[in-house]
Order: C-alpha cells, then sequence, then structure tokens
C-alpha cells in the first residue's frame, strides 16, 4: 500500500506551474492512490477549513496562498510540505510540538537571494540607481569629478549567519573582502573554520565596516534594533543593503539618513509591503529598491519545488527529511 495514504495539493495556478512543473507534479502524483488538488486563490477561509476535513489528508503539499490551518486539525493530517519559506502565518508553534510534521524549502533558494544582496551592494557602490535615473532623464554623463567605489578589498559586516549569509560569504570570495558577521551562533572557532572576524556588536558592525548587509531574521530580538545611532556611524560613501526582513530596522530613521544623501542604500523587504506609493524611499537617487524579488526568482523556483518533492519521498520511504521546522526553528524563523 503506498505511503502516503492521501496527498492534498493546495496551490495556485501559477504556483503549481512555477513551483512543480510538470515532471514534479507527477512525481507527487505518483506517490499515493488519492491525490486532490484545491486552488486556494478561489476559496474563503471557512471554505478552506471545509476541504481541509472532507479530504483529511495524510499530507498537505502548500505554497504561499495557502489559508492558515485550523485548530485542531483533520484527524489524518501528519505532514505539511511547504515549497515556500516563512511558514508562521500557516501553522502554529503547538501545532508543530504536537507532532505536525512541516518542511519548507529550507536553502534551496539561498543562493538567489545571497545574488540579490549582492547585486544591491554593487549597484550601491556604483551608483546605478543615480545614474540609471539621470542618464534617462536629464541626459546625464560622467565627467572628471565623478567618483565609483569597488567591492574589491572592502571591509563587509553581515548580521546573520544563516544558510542565506552563508552563501552571500561565498559569492565574496572573488572579492577578496575583510568579512565580519554578528550572529548569536557564531563565535572564534566558528570565525576560523569560515575566514572571518566576529563583530561584537551593532556599534561595531557600522563603525568597522564599508558595507553592512542585514539579514538576521525577524523576531522579537531582532524587530527595529537597527537604529539612527547605528546608522549613522556609517562613513560618508557607506552602503547599508537589507534583503533580511524590513521591520529589523527603524526605517524612519533609515530614511532621514537616506534623505542626507551621504550613504547609498539597498532595500528588497520593508516594514510594509507593497511598500506605499508615497513612501520617501521612492525616487531618492542614493537608495536601490526592489520589490521583494530576492528569491526565489521565476527561474529558480523548481528548485524549492524538487526539494520539496525530495522530502516526499524521503517522508514516504521513511528516510531523513531536510528543512524539518522544529519548534527552536519556528522560534528562530521570521
Amino acid at each position: 500500500m503506498p505511503r502516503p495514504k492521501s496527498i492534498l495539493l493546495s496551490l495556485t495556478s501559477v504556483e503549481s506551474h512555477d513551483f512543480l512543473p510538470s515532471a514534479l507534479k507527477a512525481e507527487i502524483i505518483a506517490l499515493s492512490d488519492q491525490v486532490t488538488e484545491v486552488d486556494p486563490s478561489t476559496i474563503d477561509p471557512e471554505t478552506w477549513h471545509r476541504i481541509l476535513f472532507e479530504t483529511n489528508p495524510e499530507v498537505l503539499v502548500c505554497c504561499w496562498r495557502t489559508g492558515a490551518l485550523p485548530d485542531p486539525l483533520p484527524s489524518n493530517l501528519r505532514y505539511v510540505c511547504y515549497l515556500a519559506g516563512s511558514i508562521k502565518k500557516l501553522i502554529t508553534r503547538q501545532q508543530i510540538e504536537d507532532g505536525l510534521l512541516v518542511t519548507n524549502w529550507g536553502d534551496s533558494i539561498s543562493r538567489t537571494i545571497a545574488e540579490c544582496a549582492l547585486l544591491h551592494v554593487l549597484s550601491s557602490l556604483r551608483n546605478a540607481t543615480r545614474w540609471t535615473l539621470d542618464m534617462h532623464s536629464r541626459g546625464a554623463w560622467k565627467n572628471e569629478t565623478t567618483r565609483t567605489a569597488s567591492l574589491f578589498g572592502r571591509k563587509v559586516g553581515i548580521r546573520g549567519f544563516g544558510r542565506i549569509a552563508r552563501e552571500f560569504i561565498a559569492l565574496l570570495a572573488p572579492f577578496r573582502c575583510e568579512i565580519s558577521v554578528l550572529a548569536p551562533d557564531v563565535d572564534a572557532a566558528i570565525a576560523t573554520q569560515h575566514g572571518i572576524r566576529v563583530s561584537p556588536d551593532l556599534d561595531d558592525l557600522f563603525t568597522y565596516h564599508d558595507i553592512v548587509v542585514e539579514l538576521a531574521p525577524l523576531i522579537d530580538a531582532t524587530r527595529r534594533t537597527i537604529t539612527e545611532s547605528h546608522l549613522r556611524k556609517l562613513r560618508p560613501g557607506g552602503v547599508f543593503i537589507n534583503v533580511g526582513r524590513g521591520a529589523t530596522v527603524d526605517e524612519d530613521a533609515l530614511l532621514r539618513v537616506a534623505r542626507e544623501d551621504k550613504i547609498n542604500v539597498g532595500l528588497d523587504v520593508y516594514s510594509e509591503e507593497p511598500l506605499p506609493k508615497d513612501s520617501g524611499f521612492r525616487g531618492l537617487a542614493n537608495v536601490m529598491l526592489t520589490p521583494h524579488l530576492a528569491g526565489p526568482t521565476t527561474d529558480k523556483r523548481p528548485d524549492a519545488g524538487a526539494y520539496g518533492v525530495r522530502n516526499l519521498h524521503a517522508y514516504a520511504h521513511d528516510q531523513p527529511m531536510v528543512g524539518t521546522i522544529t519548534p527552536e526553528v519556528y522560534d528562530q524563523s521570521t
């Protein structure tokens, strides 16, 4: 008898297309004799819960648009294979404590987010936003006073040492940067192993480095902890990048500092998303903006889908799984 006995796929047509190309979807369907599909974008929360209890699946495969799970859960539900990242709007900590098995996209998309961080760093150093605006609208061109900056040999400070930070450090290798990391799990031994310096606190992170990259998760211990005082410690021409979570930064303070045009800023995440049309960050020539698209890029979403399918195979054959969300991982997740 196949295991799992039943699978519910809760995916929009776009999520299904992007994360589960036909071959991957076929693998899921082959794992069970009972596979049901529902498009979460077409139903309300009450209908969603009704469908869950009526199908009572052993496994739920879902993504961004799927609504929160009910409490109590359907009696047969054992495993939630979440193809995206943060699961806190979908599942409670207590449900995991009670034995619900949950995985997400794990480290399958870390490299694309790290790539976006590198894009923001290089663009900020080269004043790409300013030149793009000026060349398109004002016919601008460089002159003898033009100043640019390179990433080679620079001091880079990173807050966070998760999968994305480690991929970002790997991308920095050709630039021979001096890299420091501020994270609770980085000690002298780990620093030596990775060839990095331990940054003791945020004051050091912003004072010592030319470039600061924010990659910390959004938890109570990090919320709005980057303050105006820290941002003002960046030297003129310094760079601040946030591809982690917007609310780890005092954004009002960041806007005040950015408007002075002494540092360059790159943002992919914001406290309020979508970024309001009247946001003060819009139109600032020293601020590069992207709309929370660091990862996964559309062409790499099948990487996350394949990661989930491997976990489904592992579950079906009682083998070890990866990217499992334990209560401890839940607490440290955005």
